[in-house]
């Protein structure tokens, strides 16, 4: 595993960047219900994704076969707008007749602790995935593994005090869990992201670039994020 398997691809626009994560998806669907029955795909919030999400609603998917599950989430209330799990279901999951008992959310609400215990639990039951969907952050975070911060190497879901940005309180899957799918499909839009995706590029220690080198991955970059 190394650069290799890390393939940076630059489209025209945030919006052809959506678009192209939307065909993946929609094909990744496929592919893993026509090879076993089901597929199980990890979300990542934030806003390229979910315009990705928005265009999944008027593809013509076999939804009950799908199963969703959260790279990380925020330490909110269920109703709160800020949580990974609100905004999907306001861009798809709600637009969409995909079975309430295959959205495998994060019982964040409860508390870092204890929902890490619980979801370590749970997705153990489901691993591997089919794909994992995942952004970065201005200072070249993916899903909350932040920079600075240490992540377990023994669990599935871990705990999250004292993020950089708010909420303080998370949960996030750590390395273990990102490394458990065949493909990962990073997406970077916006001039903010553009000093951390040239870092990574240069070869900077950052979480973005140690969980892309778990193994395949595409990164899908519009011309502001990519640069010149």
């Amino acid at each position: 595993m190394g650069e290799q398997m890390i393939h940076f691809i630059r489209l025209e626009s945030a919006d052809a960047v959506a678009e192209e994560a939307a065909r993946r998806i929609s094909d990744a669907a496929r592919r893993a219900i026509h090879a076993r029955g089901r597929f199980l795909c990890v979300l990542a919030g934030g806003r390229t994704p979910l315009a990705a999400y928005e265009r999944l609603v008027h593809r013509p998917e076999n939804w009950a076969h799908w199963h969703l599950f959260l790279g990380d989430e925020r330490c909110l209330p269920t109703e709160d707008p800020e949580r990974n799990s609100r905004a999907i279901a306001l861009a798809l999951t709600e637009r969409v007749a995909l079975p309430s008992e295959n959205l495998h959310w994060i019982s964040a609400e409860s508390g870092a602790e204890s929902a890490a215990d619980r979801y370590n639990a749970l997705i153990a039951d489901w691993m591997p995935f089919d794909l994992i969907l995942l952004g970065m952050g201005e200072d070249g975070h993916t899903a909350s593994l932040f920079p600075g911060h240490a992540t377990p190497a023994t669990v599935r879901a871990a705990p999250v005090h004292g993020a950089p940005k708010p909420p303080p309180d998370r949960v996030t899957l750590t390395p273990l869990s990102l490394a458990a799918a065949p493909e990962r499909l990073i997406l970077v839009t916006g001039v903010g992201k553009r000093d951390a995706l040239a870092a990574w590029r240069c070869g900077a220690d950052l979480p973005v670039a140690r969980v892309a080198g778990l193994g395949r991955t595409d990164v899908l970059m519009d011309p502001d994020a990519a640069g010149d």
